[in-house]
């Protein structure tokens, strides 16, 4: 007899969602790993706009999923890059909207030396490749600076003796600006500082620095990492500022002294590549001027000698102008009999011609010409008759071209365009008259409104002090009479109402008021 499976097998199981089985997934997972330290090497890393970082972790044979939080993410000393071999450090979770397992890490740090060296020549490379540290791409140095930017801590020995160097060979003006020499914060603040100083205006308060030094003492790899960062190697080649690097020992070497325009062994090189020695600089000078003033007088002497020379050998003025006078003598005694014997030539010649001149030849040349111009008279008229021809023939044919009714609808077009034209002149005059029209009867009202008299008629009234107006209670007091004028007459202080006789001088407009 065959065996057949019961359908109402397995039915006593409870049945979960989908979400409650993800659930208890999580809850095993989570504790039965706590806190992990995995050592992998990076492979996919993304950052989207969030602030967080995902990644994968890998090994020869598997892969798991990494997540860094937005705030752990900033607080990271070592920012993650494909290739990267990593320690991590977080804690197993999954994730119930892929079905998926993965590590929520909470440190993470290059596996050792041999890491970190190897992060740094990969980032070498693609500098490299980028032209970064071309020679064609160093700038020289200014000879002496008048003001250098030093970026450093300010409260290590880096800065004393950078200022204490500078200050025995040639002092100049110096700009620190401070920031973290190692650490999380060291790149983006050396980065800033190097952004700063060529934002800075040249000539403004704050004066652009002609030179930057940036400094730093020795220490291990991890202490100098910092000037190992990509964003500062790319902001000292951003620099339009020649840039000297003197991080670290003569030994230790990082990606900014690759891109810099000079590297300095130490600090104190480095400021003894900014400026010259002063006193070597003042000697050297002192020597240039006694070179160029002995130059100048050897040159000076040599010329006079020269000149002194040249004028021996020169002929005297006199006798440089006693040849052109004999010649000039010469030919003004010359002169008179020559112009005598034109004159006598040319009245011969003259007589030659005029016996020659006789009628007969005056009536033949006359005959010739006569016969020349009836000739010419002969071919006039046909000639004329052709171009009147060929006038008339273009005249007809213009004639055939021409069409009246064109010109009609022309003209009516241009006649109503000129009437729309002058309608709406005619229309805007109107309207500037009655602006300018508005504009006087505005002003008209004003003037009457600030007359003395419509004043008077509005209640108000003038002090007179013997054809003075009384402005101040001094003055009344001080007045022998007083006179009070309103709109229907005058009033004597003591006395009583009368029309004026002859009317004052109204008070200067402001003057009551």
């Amino acid at each position: 007899m065959d065996l057949i499976d019961d359908p109402m097998e397995g039915q006593n199981s409870p049945e979960f969602t989908v979400t409650e089985l993800s659930g208890a997934i999580k809850r095993v997972i989570e504790g039965e790993f706590g806190h992990v330290r995995i050592r992998a090497e990076v492979g996919r890393v993304s950052r989207p706009r969030s602030g967080h970082i995902y990644l994968d972790l890998k090994d020869d044979s598997s892969v798991i999923s990494g997540v860094v939080w937005k705030g752990v993410a900033a607080r990271l000393e070592t920012k993650p890059e494909e290739g990267m071999e990593v320690i991590a450090t977080g804690r197993i979770t999954t994730f119930g909207g892929q079905s998926k397992y993965q590590i929520i890490i909470e440190d993470i740090k290059p596996a050792g030396m041999g890491a970190l060296m190897a992060l740094l020549e990969k980032r070498k490379a693609a500098l490299q490749a980028e032209g970064l540290f071309a020679a064609e791409r160093k700038r020289p140095l200014p000879y002496l600076p008048d003001v250098i930017g030093v970026v450093t801590s300010p409260s290590g020995a880096v800065i004393r003796d950078i200022l204490h160097r500078l200050r025995d060979r040639f002092p100049r003006k110096v700009l620190i600006w401070p920031v973290a020499v190692q650490g999380a914060k060291c790149a983006p603040e050396v980065a800033r500082a190097i952004e700063g100083f060529n934002r800075l205006t040249p000539g403004g308060a704050l004066p652009r620095p002609d030179l930057l030094i940036v400094a730093r003492g020795g220490g291990s790899v991890e202490d100098l990492w910092g000037f190992n960062e990509e964003i500062v190697a790319r902001a000292a080649a951003a620099s339009d500022i020649p840039l000297i690097s003197a991080v670290g020992h003569e030994t230790d070497t990082t990606l900014i002294d690759y891109v810099s325009d000079r590297r300095a062994p130490t600090p104190t090189a480095a400021a003894e590549l900014a400026v010259p020695v002063r006193h070597e600089l003042v000697a050297w000078l002192d020597g240039q001027e006694a070179r160029m003033t002995h130059a100048l007088s050897q040159g000076l002497a040599r010329r006079d000698q020269r000149l002194r020379d040249m004028a021996r050998a020169l002929p005297r003025p006199d006798t440089l102008l006693d040849g052109p006078r004999q010649r000039l003598d010469y030919l003004s005694g010359r002169l008179g009999p020559a112009l005598t014997k034109g004159v006598q030539t040319r009245k011969v010649h003259l007589a030659d011609m005029s016996g020659a001149l006789r009628p007969r030849m005056l009536h033949t040349a006359l005959a010739s010409e006569r016969r020349r111009l009836q000739a010419l008279s002969a071919r006039l008229d046909p000639a004329l008759a052709r171009a009147v021809a060929t006038k008339k023939a273009a005249l007809d044919a213009r004639a055939a071209r021409f069409r009246p009714a064109v010109l009609r609808q022309e003209q009516i077009r241009k006649t109503a365009a000129f009437e729309t034209l002058v309608r709406r002149l005619s229309q805007a005059g109107q309207r500037q008259v009655e602006g300018w029209r508005r504009r006087v009867d505005d002003l008209e009202r004003l003037r009457k409104s600030f007359n003395h008299d419509a004043i008077l008629k509005r209640g108000f009234a003038i002090v007179w002090s013997e054809d003075r107006v009384v402005m101040t209670k001094q003055a009344a007091e001080n007045a022998t009479s007083l006179e009070i004028q309103f709109a229907d007459g005058c009033l004597q202080i003591g006395g009583k109402s009368a029309p004026r006789k002859t009317a004052k001088k109204p008070p200067e407009q402001g003057s009551l008021f």
